[in-house]
């Protein structure tokens, strides 16, 4: 697909400078893009190849000044990166229309529901009562369990399992290997020793726009709903235990984990490998340190936490600075002593 520099702008809302009828067909980094490709520039630290790239059209800040001529047709923007997101988002958006019809092997239900403009892949499993709604791309070896309900324009990516009952949103993306719906760890210790599985009975719901990477692990509750709220993005390799509920817009980075029926706030941001126990509440915008274990409730908004077991972060930065200055302390210290000896034996 080729698109004019003018087409370009008018999809970003941009100015031209350059030549509107400059063509690409592609995207290109800017420190290597040729001839047909587009690149952008926000970091100002790569601002030297701006004035050396072979790119052929360049998304720039509006605020950007340039010190040398440029060979690049630009497009100037108010947030260059931003911009890019959003023509990689509508490029996608484009390829993925061209994926339509139903491929061979495949086995669908005769009681599913299968909207317009629906694609699904070899292998693909569609059990009894799934409703899929318009535009829903299911690909390769995506397998979706009995009464399973996916709507408009999510995209399943190769191999993602959803179990019984769950709930999938509109323009909801989840990546290769995830699955969706798997018991909840739910063990009751008996007398002798031994463990009795206790049922997870519940479904996981999840919410419209939300992104999910790949390997991610969500369980079903035991009771009622796990629940991923509108607009949160998880990356790879999670574990969100049974009846927890993440709020929305919240963003919860890769080998992150989430023990059974904590509550997770709106805008928090989890840092990767950071540990969560059970049954505490994380206040709306929080902000936990990666690698943090958080053992109690976190009660205020837009509080921050590190460390295990993590604590305040503005505390955690002032041990550090104690701790790179004990040292040196010491060695007053036992200076201060000797004085004290040396006062000490004057009066003696």
């Amino acid at each position: 697909m080729q698109f004019s520099a003018a087409q370009i702008a008018l999809l970003i809302n941009g100015k031209i400078e350059g030549d509107a009828n400059a063509a690409v067909g592609s995207f290109g980094k800017i420190e290597v893009a040729g001839a047909g490709q587009l690149a952008f520039l926000a970091n100002p630290k790569y601002e030297e190849h701006l004035y050396t790239t072979g790119a052929s059209v360049v998304i720039v800040n509006e605020t950007l000044e340039l010190k040398q001529p440029v060979k690049s047709t630009l497009i100037r923007v108010a947030d260059a990166y931003s911009a890019f997101a959003s023509l990689l988002t509508k490029y996608q958006e484009i390829e993925a229309q061209q994926l339509s019809g139903i491929q061979e092997p495949s086995y669908i239900a005769t009681t599913a529901t299968i909207g317009e403009k629906v694609f699904i892949g070899a292998f693909a499993y569609v059990g009894e009562g799934v409703v899929l709604g318009n535009n829903v791309k299911i690909h390769p070896q995506v397998y979706l369990g009995k009464n399973v309900r996916i709507g408009d324009n999510t995209i399943l990516h190769p191999g993602v399992k959803i179990y019984h009952d769950c709930v999938i949103g509109k323009n909801v993306t989840i990546h290769a290997g995830t699955v969706i719906g798997g018991d909840g760890f739910g063990f009751a210790p008996q007398a002798d020793g031994t463990f009795q599985k206790v049922p997870q009975i519940g479904n996981v719901e999840i919410e419209d726009f939300v992104e999910i990477g790949v390997n991610a692990a969500i369980d079903r509750a035991t009771m009622g709903s796990t629940i991923i709220r509108k607009g949160a993005k998880l990356d790879n390799l999670i574990q969100v235990a049974h009846n927890v509920d993440v709020g929305h817009h919240t963003v919860i980075a890769a080998q992150a984990g989430i023990s059974g029926s904590t509550r997770i706030g709106n805008g928090v941001m989890i840092g990767g490998q950071a540990g969560i126990v059970g049954h505490l509440q994380i206040a709306d915008g929080a902000k936990i340190n990666a690698q943090s274990g958080v053992t109690k409730s976190i009660k205020s908004p837009g509080g921050a936490v590190t460390g295990t077991p993590a604590y305040d972060y503005t505390s955690a930065l002032r041990s550090q600075a104690i701790s790179r200055n004990l040292p040196e302390m010491e060695k007053r210290l036992k200076e201060l002593e000797e004085q004290i000896r040396q006062l000490l034996a004057e009066k003696v």
